[in-house]
């Protein structure tokens, strides 16, 4: 089965001056009952942070939290001691594990658009860690390039502590990719801009689709499209 939601239900939120968020799933003050997670997909924040402001140092803790930086750059510091600034075309994972607190800052004049990803870990516990890449994701073509992955076979790509791919696709107009997964696993699509025709529904952007019972996904781009696609398991086990 494919879930089309449309851009319209995403949750607006925009609580300082700074920043314009987009939550799709519950987050925040946003509680849905019916919209937690996706599998062990618990959190995806659409953010635009205008420049000299971001987020303060603040807490987290039993979670994968995935950064790819679409716009701008970002500065991060860290309690494990990480300094670092992640830019255009760079992915950022951190396990908070039993704990760590870090901080987020757009220090230029121009605002940073960012995905922020959350994933339940496959195991508690962990020491908290942290990896950043330069995966020049932005620049592929029509092909899935992979991101973040917990499934070993991948390399080259940033890795986390779930069973779960991350994907990104630049495809062209008229141009079709496939996707491949198993029966007791979901995928997950989010247009950041552009025309799909998946599995013969039509999305546009900031369209997501939810896909639970479809083990072929057939991808054509209708408009040149950039887009996440999430491969992960269907429940929060997370095997």
């Amino acid at each position: 089965m494919l879930q089309v939601i449309p851009a319209t239900d995403r949750h607006h939120a925009a609580p300082v001056q700074w920043l314009n968020s987009y939550f799709l799933f519950s987050f925040a003050d946003y509680y849905d009952p019916q919209n937690v997670h996706f599998g062990p997909l618990r959190v995806f924040n659409d953010d635009t942070i205008q420049g000299n402001s971001g987020f303060p140092q603040h807490p987290h803790s039993e979670m994968e939290i995935v950064t790819l930086v679409l716009e701008g750059e970002l500065q991060h510091e860290d309690t494990m001691g990480n300094k670092a600034t992640i830019k255009k075309g760079e992915v950022q994972r951190m396990t908070a594990g039993t704990g760590l607190a870090h901080s987020e800052k757009n220090n230029g004049a121009t605002q940073a658009h960012i995905y922020q990803l959350w994933f339940l870990p496959n195991q508690k516990g962990l020491a908290p860690s942290y990896e950043q890449k330069d995966v020049d994701f932005l620049d592929s073509k029509n092909e899935l390039v992979p991101l973040v992955s917990g499934q070993k076979v991948l390399e080259d790509v940033v890795y986390m502590n779930s069973n779960t791919t991350i994907y990104w696709c630049n495809l062209r107009e008229d141009k079709t990719v496939t996707f491949k997964t198993f029966p007791i696993r979901n995928t997950f699509v989010y247009v950041k801009e552009g025309m799909l025709y998946i599995n013969g529904v039509d999305i546009g952007p900031n369209d997501q689709v939810r896909s639970t019972d479809e083990h072929v996904l057939e991808i054509r781009a209708s408009k040149d499209a950039q887009f996440i696609l999430i491969d992960l398991p269907a429940s929060e086990a997370n095997y």
